[in-house]
């Protein structure tokens, strides 16, 4: 059991470290230069208060590349909101599966024609299509689709595609309205 606690086998739980005493002489290990080496910037006191990517002056890093051109926000990759990501997977890719399978993000990862269903995946038209298959995807070109249909199977799409924005065509002036009632000074 214990000792029992007393002011005679009073110690601290953990002992303390001693303090590093820096500049009292040589034999210390860290007197003259107190472990800061001669002279700069890092030798002085408040030297330590440097920003992060500060390089002393001289242009830095940051500012000597240039910059990524385009729209960008933080949240998207990778690395604006025009510029999405997906996964491209040409029709021939889809011989790996049985005549009426069912074509899904995770069965393309099953047959390993995919890594991940983290990125979306866009069907493409590269290659030939002789079975008739469900096709669940997130996008598809106009020449996927014509084959996948053409081999008597079915396109869903999991994301309804963006509308696309139309320029406005540059409205013409309009012709000043012309008085069809004869005005009666005329008459």
């Amino acid at each position: 059991m214990a000792e029992q606690l007393n002011l005679s086998s009073l110690k601290p739980a953990q002992a303390r470290k001693t303090r590093k005493r820096v500049g009292r002489g040589l034999g210390s290990g860290k007197g003259r230069y107190s472990g800061r080496g001669i002279k700069g910037q890092k030798s002085r006191s408040g030297s330590h208060k440097m920003r992060v990517g500060f390089e002393g002056g001289q242009m830095p890093i940051y500012m000597r590349l240039g910059k990524q051109r385009g729209a960008t926000s933080k949240d998207a990759m990778p690395i604006g909101p025009f510029r999405t990501s997906t996964v491209p997977v040409n029709v021939g890719a889809l011989d790996a599966f049985d005549n009426g399978a069912e074509v899904t993000p995770e069965s393309l990862v099953e047959q390993g024609v995919i890594k991940n269903t983290k990125t979306d995946v866009k069907l493409l038209g590269n290659g030939e299509l002789k079975k008739k298959l469900t096709v669940r995807v997130h996008a598809i070109s106009a020449t996927a689709r014509e084959k996948v249909e053409a081999a008597g199977g079915t396109v869903e799409l999991l994301r309804e595609p963006k509308p696309k924005k139309r320029k406005k065509p540059a409205a013409a002036p309009a012709p000043a309205p012309a008085d069809e009632a004869p005005s009666a000074e005329e008459e």
